[in-house]
């Protein structure tokens, strides 16, 4: 391993666009030239609600590229009917955004949250019974939540045995008051004492309802280090706050929004094939695909299990954080890079053994330690462009700007 210096070929495969006005995305097709394209969207060109439209916002996912960005090159190199893939599918951006255009997709990812959530992006849903069936818990998780007896829900509902006792498990019994971990372990409890047809949307209402009850500032959602159990001075609200000890509201909050934005994306799913699959991308056997786009994890950036922590612990999902690739736990240092540059490449072969030949593979990589030259090299990939954005519409605490890069490689013919 280690740094190579871009050739002066590779110097002129970098693009950098001169373009004052930012892409209409919707304008693209294959015959846009990359000098035209301008990927550098402010937060004015692309506000939040239009980065989150529809189901990309069905649950808080940390390090994510955005669906704009992947339908540039979805509608620049992809046709309806082709099979694209994302061998790190993470919150399924790059599946959502391939349906919509009519394109099939594949994902593998090694976190089983990863998986159960692009899955309930993606799925084809009878709306009328998904709405049905999210009242339906909803109703029945506040009505026993809201009755002291003990019985309630043998009293309202039939149901002999509900989980609402506290957990024995010490990580919700940390991260959560007594009264908010009773009321997730009661919806818990009903998805798994109910036969709902939809009850992974379920499991996602849950998890996120969890992310937001926790015992932490209300600033620091992503990766609290310490449960919040005193009131505190909040950065956000510019005041004191207290750590919150209701998880009902966020239950009814997401349910709502949950049956909203699957409503929304239904009106554009398309009938394309979608294939989520919990694996190593490292030794799956991927079929046969006309190309790849995705976003790898970040060396040192980023636990992507650690994210998720509640989701495991509440929906018993098997844990693979030792295998996860670039997790921040293991630093950045030489070895970390070492190791890291070698998980890329193996994943990449993989791909490439998969990838028709002039197939495409481009990847959106935050490259500081200039690793990605040498994996497409060393693999035998085209160099076909090199695109360079700059991310600046980032918001809240983690606000400062970054570039990253977008490699577009060729497998030769």
């Amino acid at each position: 391993m280690g740094t190579k210096k871009l050739t002066n070929e590779e110097r002129n495969l970098e693009i950098y666009s001169t373009q004052e006005t930012p892409t209409d995305t919707s304008k693209v097709n294959h015959n846009t030239p990359l000098e035209d394209l301008n990927l550098n969207w402010s937060e004015r060109d692309l506000p939040e609600k239009i980065r989150t439209k529809h189901v990309h916002r069905l649950h808080p996912y940390l390090g994510k590229f955005i669906p704009q960005l992947v339908e540039v090159f979805l509608r620049k190199y992809f046709s309806p009917n082709d099979t694209i893939l994302d061998p790190f599918a993470g919150s399924s951006t790059t599946i959502v955004q391939a349906n919509e255009l009519g394109i099939n997709s594949i994902g593998y990812d090694i976190s089983a949250f990863n998986i159960l959530l692009g899955k309930v992006k993606a799925a084809d849903y009878d709306i009328p019974v998904l709405s049905q069936e999210i009242n339906d818990i909803l109703e029945k998780c506040i009505r026993i939540c809201n009755k002291s007896n003990k019985y309630a829900q043998q009293e309202l509902f039939g149901i002999e045995e509900l989980e609402i006792s506290q957990s024995d498990d010490k990580y919700l019994n940390e991260w959560f008051s007594p009264s908010a971990l009773n009321q997730l372990l009661t919806y818990r409890g009903l998805i798994l004492n109910s036969d709902y047809k939809y009850s992974d949307v379920m499991k996602v209402i849950l998890s996120r309802s969890a992310r937001s009850a926790r015992l932490t500032t209300h600033y620091d959602l992503d990766f609290p280090k310490k449960p919040q159990k005193e009131p505190y001075y909040c950065y956000k609200h510019r005041r004191t706050c207290i750590p919150v000890t209701d998880a009902l509201q966020f239950i009814k909050r997401y349910s709502i929004d949950t049956s909203k934005r699957i409503s929304e994306f239904s009106l554009l799913r398309t009938n394309a094939s979608v294939q989520l699959i919990h694996q190593d991308s490292r030794i799956a056997n991927i079929p046969p695909i006309d190309g790849a786009i995705t976003s790898p994890p970040y060396v040192g950036l980023i636990d992507y299990h650690e994210q998720h922590e509640y989701a495991y612990h509440l929906l018993d999902l098997d844990d693979n954080r030792k295998s996860e690739i670039g997790a921040a736990v293991n630093g950045s240092g030489f070895k970390a890079k070492f190791d890291y540059q070698n998980d890329i490449t193996s994943v990449f072969k993989n791909v490439m053994s998969a990838l028709k030949p002039g197939g495409r593979l481009i990847v959106v990589a935050g490259d500081r330690a200039n690793l990605y030259p040498t994996i497409g090299e060393d693999l035998g990939f085209e160099v076909e462009a090199v695109v360079q954005r700059h991310v600046n519409r980032r918001t809240g605490r983690r606000s400062s700007d970054f570039f990253e890069s977008i490699f577009i490689w060729k497998k030769p013919t």
